[in-house]
């Protein structure tokens, strides 16, 4: 068979990259992994990485797919690429990078630089936000660039998220995706376009418009695999590059939320909520909706930053002997977790945790700390488990909450994707604590999932996006809500919870305040 009938994903997320072919039913035909080292860090909070590690892990991936004797190279229509978000490059005027990549999980900081002056400046300081914008000009890496590398910024051809490198190095343009542009850049998030030129942004991150990529909506296609991108990844030369989104996006479409009844959870390393609106909605005053991985909606999200990650941070910490019997019985740690904490009743025999273990802008705030209440001798380290299942869905409950004040539209059913959802006692705790059916989707790899739908659907495969979705997109397993449990954590959700940030957070600020933690 020689018909072009499969799609090509390519998936870069923060510890590895995967190829991933779909058919156009949405089934996922064959996928290959290539591990990494997530980061380098050559000081406390820095988080960077060699941009040749992604490459090199995208030409690895592709070449084992198309070395698979189930896979005809011939089949594959399209291509296109989902990746981390928020993860910037800078190249020459080669392409090649001049410094390693930061990625988002980096925390350095630029501190004192002069407060933005003129109208915009008065705007902010009038509304009370000018800690934010402080705050937007502290976190923006061009800025850490611009200030303590200076050659580096000078030699700066163009400034790409990580999507963008990788898409140049496919196609040989400087091109990315509308869905892609998640980052401190002077991006108009609402009208889903590089900012006008009078906007502040363009006043607080130092590049120029002829240092950004143009920018492609989701389904269109962006180039073709050169030559030399062909001989290294094995993908055929000529074959169209699709512009698709980054991977909270595709994340969204390829769990089948379209609608904004439907809440998409992503227990990953940054746990998050997103419904998708086609009207613009920042969940937060001044803290936007996100590009969709469909072209003029958006996805309205709140997270958590460090999510999922308090998995692993149980697992380094507290989880020894589950370490030591995964080795042995070669199964995930993570697994054993789950019969660590069978017999441990919902709401932890009321241990309550506030999952902030790393500050927020606004809500929380940057002063905000992990805390955990409510010990007693008969807690172990199973309940301290349970507790930050539970804490998670505390928190992504109230942003639900937020997301359906700010829509005024109700969430009335959930999807959960991302590395958690593997777990049916998290998806059922999910269940219990939101009150709401919850169900994962059919297949675990929803981000790639997302980019097939994205190529898809510019293939002319399926006519539209809702045609797409539905095509190619269904629950899995399903969880109902269990009536007592949710009983039980809704009294926790609305009397415990919802009232430790408020009363702790004077405590926080003078935590911050005489330790000079968080900085």
């Amino acid at each position: 068979m020689t018909d072009q009938d499969l799609l090509l994903s390519i998936d870069n997320g923060t510890q590895s990259l995967k190829a991933l072919v779909f058919d156009t039913g949405g089934n996922l035909v064959a996928r290959e992994q290539v591990l990494f080292t997530a980061y380098f860090a050559d000081h406390p909070g820095w988080a960077e990485q060699d941009p040749q590690v992604f490459w090199d892990a995208l030409c690895q991936a592709c070449q084992a797919i198309f070395a698979r004797p189930d896979i005809d190279k011939s089949r594959i229509a399209g291509v296109s690429l989902t990746t981390q978000r928020g993860t910037v490059i800078n190249v020459d005027k080669d392409g090649s990078p001049l410094r390693p990549a930061i990625l988002w999980l980096d925390q350095r900081k630029c501190h004192g630089l002069p407060p933005l002056g003129g109208l915009w400046g008065l705007l902010f300081r009038v509304t009370g936000l000018a800690g934010t914008l402080a705050y937007f000009q502290s976190e923006t890496e061009a800025n850490w660039i611009l200030r303590n590398q200076p050659a580096v910024w000078a030699q700066t051809h163009k400034y790409l998220l990580l999507s963008g490198y990788l898409n140049f190095r496919l196609t040989g343009e400087y091109k990315d995706s509308v869905g892609s542009q998640v980052g401190y850049l002077p991006f108009d998030y609402k009208r889903l376009r590089w900012a006008c030129s009078w906007d502040w942004k363009w006043r607080c991150v130092p590049v120029s418009p002829d240092q950004l990529p143009q920018l492609v909506a989701p389904g269109q296609i962006l180039g073709i695999v050169s030559r030399q991108a062909s001989r290294e990844t094995g993908i055929p030369a000529g074959m169209p590059v699709f512009a698709a989104a980054a991977d909270k996006a595709c994340e969204v479409i390829g769990s089948g939320s379209l609608d904004p009844s439907v809440g998409c959870l992503s227990y990953g390393t940054t746990a998050t909520i997103n419904v998708t609106h086609r009207r613009y909605i920042e969940p937060i005053r001044l803290l936007p909706a996100y590009p969709s991985a469909i072209p003029d909606f958006h996805n309205v999200e709140v997270q958590v930053y460090r999510g999922f990650w308090m998995v692993n941070w149980f697992k380094e910490e507290f989880g020894f002997p589950e370490q030591q019997a995964a080795e042995k019985t070669g199964v995930a740690a993570e697994a054993l977790f789950e019969a660590l904490i069978k017999d441990i009743p919902p709401g932890s025999m009321g241990l309550m945790l506030q999952p902030f273990w790393t500050p927020g802008i606004r809500t929380p705030g940057p002063e905000a700390k992990g805390a955990i209440i409510g010990f007693g001798d008969v807690h172990t380290r199973a309940h301290l488990y349970r507790s930050i299942l539970e804490g998670l869905a505390y928190a992504l409950r109230e942003g639900k909450e937020r997301i359906e004040s700010r829509s005024r539209k109700p969430i009335t059913s959930l999807r959960v994707s991302g590395g958690g959802s593997q777990s049916n006692l998290a998806l059922q705790l999910t269940a219990d604590v939101f009150g709401l059916p919850t169900a994962r989707p059919h297949l675990y790899e929803t981000s790639g999932l997302g980019a097939a739908i994205d190529t898809a659907v510019g293939l002319g495969f399926h006519p539209d996006f809702e045609t797409a979705v539905g095509a190619m997109t269904r629950p899995g397993d399903r969880f109902e809500p269990d009536p007592s449990n949710h009983q039980l954590y809704n009294e926790l959700y609305h009397k415990v919870y919802k009232r430790m940030y408020r009363q702790l957070r004077p405590l926080y600020e003078k935590i911050r305040e005489i330790t000079g933690y968080p900085e």
